[in-house]
C-alpha cells in the first residue's frame, strides 16, 4: 500500500507527489481523451463548424490580416527560434535546473502531438484555410506547445521575480488567447483541436513542474531579491 502523509502527499520511494501533481493532468487528459475519441468515431462537436463560421463571419479586413500574422509567427518558422533563445539564456545564467524544464515540456510536447497523438486521430483540418497547411489537425499543436512554452517560462521568470509572477502569467494567458484565436482566423485548427491540444499541453507541463521542483535549485545568493 502507498504511504500517506497528512499534507496529502503521497510517497512513492524518495518521490513526494502532492495530489495536484497527478490529479490536475489526469483531469486535463480525461478531457482531452473524451474529445478525441468523438472525433476518432467521426462525431466531432457540433459547435466546432458553428464556432468557426461565426469567426469567418465577425472577424475580417484588417483584423484578419494580423491574426494570421500572429499565425505565422507562432508557428515554426519563428517559435522554435524564442524556444533556443530562451534555452540558450538559461545556459549562459548556468540555470541547469530551469533548462532541463524548458527542454523537457517543450521537447516532451512535440514528441506527444506530433509523433504520437496527431497521427493516432489522424483528423483533417478545417477547409478553406486562408494560408496552405500541412500535417493533421487534432490536438492542435500551436495550444499544446504555447501552454507548455510561456507556462514553463512564467515559472521560471517568476523563481527571481516572485512579485511579477501575476503580471507575467496574465501577459502569457492574453498572448496564448490570441494564438488560438489566430489558428480559428486562419481555420488551422477546430475549436475542440485547440482544447485538446490546451489539455495536453497542461498535463505535460503539470508533471514536468513535479520533476522540477524534486530538482535542486541554485543557491539563495545567486538570485535576485523578492522585491524585483
Amino acid at each position: 500500500m502507498v504511504p500517506h502523509s497528512p499534507q496529502g502527499r503521497w510517497l512513492i520511494g524518495p518521490l513526494v507527489l502532492r495530489v495536484c501533481d497527478w490529479l490536475v493532468p489526469l483531469g486535463a487528459l480525461a478531457l482531452a481523451f473524451v474529445i478525441g475519441e468523438a472525433v476518432a468515431l467521426h462525431h466531432p462537436p457540433a459547435l466546432d463548424g458553428h464556432l468557426l463560421d461565426w469567426v469567418a463571419a465577425h472577424i475580417s479586413g484588417g483584423l484578419q490580416d494580423s491574426l494570421v500574422t500572429v499565425y505565422r509567427l507562432t508557428g515554426k518558422a519563428f517559435t522554435p527560434v524564442l524556444v533556443l533563445i530562451s534555452m540558450l539564456y538559461l545556459m549562459r545564467q548556468r540555470r541547469w535546473r530551469d533548462l532541463a524544464l524548458l527542454v523537457t515540456s517543450c521537447g516532451g510536447i512535440l514528441v506527444l502531438v506530433d509523433v504520437l497523438l496527431k497521427p493516432h486521430f489522424d483528423r483533417l483540418r478545417p477547409p478553406d484555410s486562408l494560408i496552405p497547411l500541412e500535417g493533421r489537425s487534432f490536438p492542435s499543436g500551436h495550444a499544446a506547445g504555447s501552454v507548455a512554452f510561456y507556462m514553463a517560462m512564467v515559472v521560471i521568470l517568476s523563481v527571481d521575480h516572485p512579485r511579477r509572477r501575476w503580471p507575467l502569467t496574465l501577459a502569457a494567458v492574453a498572448w496564448m488567447a490570441l494564438i488560438w484565436l489566430s489558428t480559428l482566423v486562419v481555420r488551422a485548427h477546430w475549436p475542440s483541436d485547440l482544447l485538446a491540444g490546451g489539455a495536453v499541453g497542461l498535463a505535460w507541463l503539470w508533471l514536468c513542474l513535479a520533476g522540477w521542483r524534486r530538482l535542486p535549485g541554485p543557491p539563495a545568493a545567486d538570485r535576485s531579491s523578492p522585491s524585483d
